[in-house]
């Protein structure tokens, strides 16, 4: 199996392009479902979970073509139904073509979705929200069978701002009869960069990136064409990576304005962050880092797949810091390893208390899910020796070339094992 190894010390320099965000990528693939027409996305980017999102489409009988991050969806004379387990099993994502599903065809039969392992993340949200819209729903034997004589808009109120239940609710409604209220609905960047392509598509959305997002229904949709954002997640973790290995990193093509607690947390451990012109300046050279307390909240709260990272960072930082895990229960799985790198990091239900240690060593350790597995590749930019990762097809779900561009910016990185697998061919 493919590993990272990482050799340890070397300051980050030099500037890093952000690619597009997967989280709104595969979210846009779902979502052409709906379209009679063909839809092209550009700025999309090169990872397992887009060709695992291009593979699900496959089989549902649409036509998915990759050149250079972009990706072009024609439906086939033919759409199918269901999206079975062998491809579902593989990124949680899949689930949101239930509700494309539902829309247009009315059926569907999705598998239960699997993903990371950091928690049970259920869709009980997903369920309540397409039976208020007028789809009947059976759960068993692993799959989601959902059918409808049509679906009639409704006010819906999630418990909780759940991203992929808003998000799949928003797809659906746009094919129903009526007016849809969606309350209490997740504010992420990428809903609204998903509004916004429905919107070329000729839905009639108005409110995403608030808590109350209005859909009046529409008789169909067409293909667009359409720029994804840039990936946030992807920005914060190199924003990180220059923090813990002390260094001066220039980030183009990352948006400001969706990284507000991000910056604001690297600032207020020391970290020094200017936006000017479009870039993101990081530079950790100067001050010394020290503790902080961060607990994980729904945009535009701490996001919680920077958790990790800035807990690797933290482990780092003079003083003691608390981070508060509100999210996903099981996100704490990976901090054995970086207890095994030297860190101090203490748990107890969904607290962890982090004391600082001057450096971490580096050890073999394993990547449980994607995000954690970035964050040991970034400890071990910081640490004393040689960090070995495996388990690394996690990272390759998410980031494309991390490898390479932290060569770029000067760290001693390097892949091993089995060829890299995520490079993506045409599909269908």
């Amino acid at each position: 199996m493919a590993k990272y190894v990482v050799v340890g010390g070397r300051k980050l320099e030099g500037r890093v392009a952000v690619g597009g965000a997967k989280n709104a990528a595969l979210k846009h693939m779902a979502a052409a479902l709906l379209g009679d027409g063909t839809t092209t996305l550009s700025n999309v980017p090169n990872i397992e979970d887009v060709k695992t999102m291009a593979e699900v489409l496959a089989r549902l009988g649409m036509a998915v073509e990759f050149t250079d991050h972009q990706v072009t969806i024609t439906p086939g004379s033919t759409l199918h139904n269901e999206a079975p387990y062998e491809l579902v099993r593989r990124m949680r994502a899949s689930v949101i073509v239930l509700g494309p599903l539902v829309a247009r065809l009315g059926a569907a039969r999705v598998a239960l979705p699997g993903g990371c392992n950091i928690g049970s993340r259920k869709i009980d949200l997903h369920i309540a929200g397409l039976e208020a819209l007028g789809t009947r729903i059976t759960v068993g034997h692993g799959y989601i069978e959902a059918e409808t004589d049509g679906l009639c808009g409704t006010n819906i109120f999630l418990d909780f701002p759940s991203v992929g239940a808003t998000e799949n609710l928003l797809m659906a409604a746009c094919l129903a009869k009526g007016r849809t209220l969606i309350e209490n609905a997740a504010r992420e960047p990428e809903i609204a960069d998903l509004a916004d392509f429905l919107n070329q598509m000729g839905a009639r959305i108005s409110g995403a990136g608030t808590s109350e997002i209005e859909i009046e229904g529409v008789s169909k949709l067409s293909g667009a064409e359409h720029h994804v954002i840039p990936d946030r997640i992807e920005a914060g973790t190199f924003m990180t990576a220059a923090a813990i290995s002390r260094g001066h990193v220039v980030l183009e093509g990352a948006r400001a304005e969706n990284l507000g607690m991000i910056i604001a947390k690297l600032r207020e451990c020391g970290v020094e962050v200017e936006t000017i012109d479009g870039r993101i300046i990081v530079d950790a050279t100067r001050n010394k880092l020290h503790g902080i307390d961060i607990s994980t909240l729904p945009y535009p709260g701490f996001a919680t797949d920077m958790q990790p990272q800035f807990m690797a960072l933290l482990a780092t930082a003079k003083g003691t810091s608390f981070m508060t895990e509100n999210v996903f229960e099981s996100r704490f799985m990976f901090v054995d390893e970086l207890i095994r790198m030297g860190a101090d990091i203490r748990t107890e239900d969904h607290q962890a208390r982090i004391k600082g240690v001057p450096r971490l060593s580096g050890a073999p350790v394993r990547a449980p899910d994607l995000r954690a597995g970035a964050a040991l590749v970034i400890a071990g930019l910081s640490a004393d020796g040689i960090t070995e990762i495996g388990d690394i097809h996690h990272i390759d779900r998410g980031y494309e070339g991390f490898d390479e561009k932290l060569r770029s910016l000067g760290a001693e990185i390097s892949r091993v094992g089995e060829k890299e697998t995520n490079h993506l061919t045409a599909v269908g």
